[in-house]
């Protein structure tokens, strides 16, 4: 017995060792550098050979401040800030998914438009056993310190799944990271999805993000429901705050997921075009697509409306459609996530 009982301490205490060493040493030392460099103190380059989510986003990080301590001594070379900018402009875009995932039960189809060459919309889709995790949010502004948020959330979210956190845990611990390592004039939106496989239901946490709009297609009546909770390193403890709630699908029923780029896009009239315009396309296009055509159409709606006005912030698109035949092959022509012009 106590030989037994010492081998299970022996391992414990190896998984603990471990974990600090490759996961929580190495990423804490990345967050005190983005927190140097997003508050305007000193920082240093970090040194890494790994070539997993903590090392993409060490040299994510590398890039960037390579390119600002180049510029910030000579004016005169913007163009070399504008090269290094294009480099971490497709670090923060391979952060994001390559293609959109084929899920038992449920078509997924995400789009991604930045407002500049660093977005600060953040979203992706990991399917982890037999549950799949679906998020999107929005951090306040664009440009270089938002990209370097969206990456850290990116890469911390890979992390806190790898090691078997569930979807409220993960969003209470993204609130205490980004509160500790971030100024306070930065926060970000937030609300992850997790779709269980085995029993074929979608359930939600929110984190102060825009509204989830979901289509009743045996009605063909379109919902607004708020997500709830409060903005990601707005308090430093969230846990009472935020809450997992379940969204009942029908066969057909859709989901749609949005950043404020898509409701906050203006005319030449300068008229927003609103979570009412969304809902409205919604209702249109949902009875007669899969979700890679909604994505598709409302993407192109939202696009002709904007015609004419310059795009003023990132807009990500996530559609969701039930399709209870949908076991194998989700039967998508076009996987990636460029948004469709």
């Amino acid at each position: 017995l106590y030989v037994y009982l010492g081998a299970i301490l022996a391992f414990f205490l190896f998984a603990v060792v471990y974990y600090y060493l490759s996961i929580f040493r190495p990423l804490k030392n990345i967050l005190f550098q983005m927190q140097a460099l997003i508050s305007g103190k000193t920082y240093k380059k970090i040194f890494t050979k790994r070539i997993d989510e903590i090392g993409i986003l060490a040299y994510f990080f590398n890039a960037v401040t390579k390119g600002l301590s180049e510029v910030s001594y000579d004016i005169k070379d913007r163009e070399r800030m504008k090269d290094e900018l294009t480099i971490a402009a497709k670090l923060q875009r391979d952060s994001f998914p390559l293609e959109n995932p084929c899920v038992p039960g449920l078509q997924i189809v995400a789009k991604n438009k930045p407002a500049t060459e660093l977005g600060g919309d953040s979203f992706n889709m990991f399917t982890h056993g037999d549950k799949t995790f679906i998020y999107i949010g929005d951090v306040t502004g664009h440009g270089v310190a938002a990209g370097l948020i969206m990456t850290m959330v990116n890469s911390l979210v890979t992390v806190f799944l790898d090691t078997g956190l569930n979807v409220l845990d993960i969003v209470i611990h993204l609130n205490k990271y980004i509160k500790k390592h971030v100024k306070k004039a930065m926060f970000m939106t937030m609300v992850m999805l997790c779709w269980d496989h085995k029993n074929q239901k979608l359930t939600y946490v929110g984190a102060g993000h825009e509204h989830i709009v979901v289509y009743r297609a045996s009605s063909g009546k379109c919902d607004a429901i708020l997500t709830g909770g409060v903005a990601l390193g707005m308090v430093p403890d969230n846990s009472k705050i935020v809450a997992e709630k379940e969204i009942e699908l029908a066969d057909s029923d859709v989901v749609v997921l949005y950043t404020d780029g898509i409701t906050e896009a203006r005319n030449k009239a300068d008229v927003l075009y609103g979570l009412a315009g969304l809902q409205k396309a919604v209702k249109e296009y949902a009875p007669q697509y899969s979700a890679e055509g909604i994505n598709f159409h409302l993407a192109k709606d939202v696009s002709d409306y904007m015609e004419g006005h310059v795009q003023d912030d990132d807009m990500t698109l996530i559609v969701l459609k039930r399709d209870v035949k949908n076991v194998d092959n989700q039967k998508i022509i076009d996987k990636t996530i460029k948004w469709a012009d």
